[in-house]
Parts: C-alpha cells; structure tokens; sequence
C-alpha cells in the first residue's frame, strides 16, 4: 500500500509558516496556558555621583536580577545610552524599543523596552512625552522639573498565535505634583484610544503612591470605566503593607511608598505580584527595587489600532 504524502501546496504553506516565524523570532513552543512576566526596574542613570554604588560597580548585578526573575517583557527607567547599550549586548535575547527623551534619539534617559524576540512579534512601536506638546521631544509642562517619556509597543503573541497587546513603560516627574496628575491623564487618554478590548501592561516608576492622585486616575473612578487600569501588587495585595516601599536610596530598607507600578486591563489575570529585593552580601542593583509580576492570558486583544 503507498504511503500517504503530503501535496506540495501544503509542504510549502507548513514551510511558509515556519519561515514567517523564524523572520520575527517566534519558534518558541505554545504552552499550555500562556503566561507574561513582566518586571518593571528603574536601573538608576549610570552617570549619577554613588560612589561605591556607582553603575560600574553595579551594573552586572542588575543583569543578574533582571536574569533570575527572567522577564518576557521589561519595562526600564533612568537609562542612559551607554546603560541601553550594555544591557542590550548582555541581554541579546531581547529586542529594545526607546528613544532619549531629550531629543528622541539618545540624549537624556530613556524609558526603555524589551521583550523576548522568540515570544513576540513586534507590530508598532513609539514614544510620546508627558507634556501639552506630547508629540514634541524634550518638552515638558506645567511644574515638571524635567522633560519626561512613554515609550509603547504593540505586540503579538506568537504561540499560541494571534493573542495581540500593548505595552507601555513611563517614568514621571520627580517634583512636580501636577505634572505627575495630568501625565497620568494622558497616559489614559492614550490607552483610551486603543478601543474597547485591547489587552494593556503598564509599567513604571511613577513617583507617586497607591491611592495618590495619580493612580486614581489610571485605577480609580476618573474617566470611563472602560479604560480602567488594575495595581496588580494591590489586588493580590490588598492589605497595605507597611514595607511595601520601592525607593530605599542603595540602602535596602524602604517604608511603604510603592512608587513603582505594574498596571494591567481585563483581559489578564495577575497569578504573582512581587517587590524583588534581591542584593549580594548588601550591595544593591539600584536605588529602586525592581518589581514583578506574572499574567495569564484570558482575552485575545481586539482593538481598532
């Protein structure tokens, strides 16, 4: 009896496939229940004065926090140029998305992305600044100190294929109390904009805590309900914890001013949600501890963008 074969339209479509993943980098194997880890890390700016703490004597620690925990998606804050370049030589398995916001090429800090290559195809990516002018770089308004950007960019999911969503990755100013309320204004306005249903991670170093201003604009009542954000360290957290804090100044003791977020849609299920205070006999990855947290994919991201 002759054995079955395969016509040579379906050889070429089944080869086809592979080739149009291999191109974007998704060859990686569908698991059962997909998941995201997603870290948000304000590494410090690498030209700051920290003597013993300076970014030389720090910077293969934060590649081996940033390795521990294993992110598919990492959303940075306060990188410098030459910090972008170092992590994207130790990290080759990412692709990076971000721009200076000074110029919007590489001076000033960058609000920097990367996601694994081999889990996502990248479909869109930007930058806006936190200004009345959001479109022009190295602005700034209202009481900010300091020009400050959102860099974003839209994915796809490769296995198990089709499941698309943004994600966003800010940093806010340090001083100026409106700045960081109407930045937060226009962080929603944009997601807004996206359409009922798309899937949205947010990442960053806010400067400002759980229940301020700020974060009831993106998870509180402000706006329209359908654009609502979720704290996903406050949901499987629910108790305020009184050393919940991210900022501890290379000191490893902070209070309970949580200033940095990891913001989800519906859409996913936050499984974990953590601060990483990971250090080596005291010495720290940054002035910030990084935090964590992983989804499980429940929608598949319809959107009109």
């Amino acid at each position: 009896m002759k054995k079955p074969t395969l016509g040579l339209n379906v050889v070429n479509g089944i080869l086809g496939t592979f080739l149009l993943f291999a191109a974007s980098g998704c060859l990686s194997a569908a698991p059962s229940r997909p998941t995201l880890r997603v870290m948000s890390f304000n590494i410090r700016y690498g030209t700051a004065p920290d003597g013993e703490n300076r970014w030389e004597k720090r910077k293969d620690l934060v590649v081996k926090t940033i390795r521990a925990f294993s992110p598919d998606l990492l959303g940075t804050q306060e990188v410098m140029a030459f910090q972008a370049e170092f992590l994207r030589r130790r990290l080759s398995e990412y692709d990076f998305v971000g721009v200076g916001r000074e110029d919007g090429k590489k001076a000033g800090e960058f609000a920097a992305i990367f996601f694994r290559r081999d889990r996502f195809e990248k479909l869109a990516e930007g930058h806006f600044w936190l200004s009345t002018t959001p479109e022009k770089p190295g602005s700034k308004s209202w009481d900010s100190a300091l020009p400050r950007i959102t860099s974003w960019v839209k994915l796809r999911l490769c296995n198990p294929p089709g499941t698309e969503f943004y994600f966003f990755n800010t940093h806010f100013d340090h001083r100026g109390a409106r700045a960081r309320l109407e930045s937060a204004r226009i962080m929603k306005k944009k997601i807004a904009s996206l359409g009922p249903g798309a899937l949205v991670i947010v990442t960053g170093d806010f400067n400002a805590a759980p229940g301020s201003p700020p974060h009831r604009v993106l998870v509180g009542a402000e706006g329209d309900e359908k654009t609502l954000l979720y704290d996903s360290f406050a949901v499987l957290h629910p108790s305020p914890d009184a050393e919940e804090g991210t900022f501890h100044g290379f000191s490893g003791k902070a209070g309970k001013a949580r200033i940095d977020w990891i913001l989800f849609s519906r859409g996913l299920k936050p499984l974990t949600a953590a601060v990483d205070r990971t250090n080596e006999a005291g010495r720290y990855p940054s002035d910030h501890f990084p935090v964590t947290a992983v989804f499980e994919i429940e929608g598949k991201g319809t959107s009109s963008k």
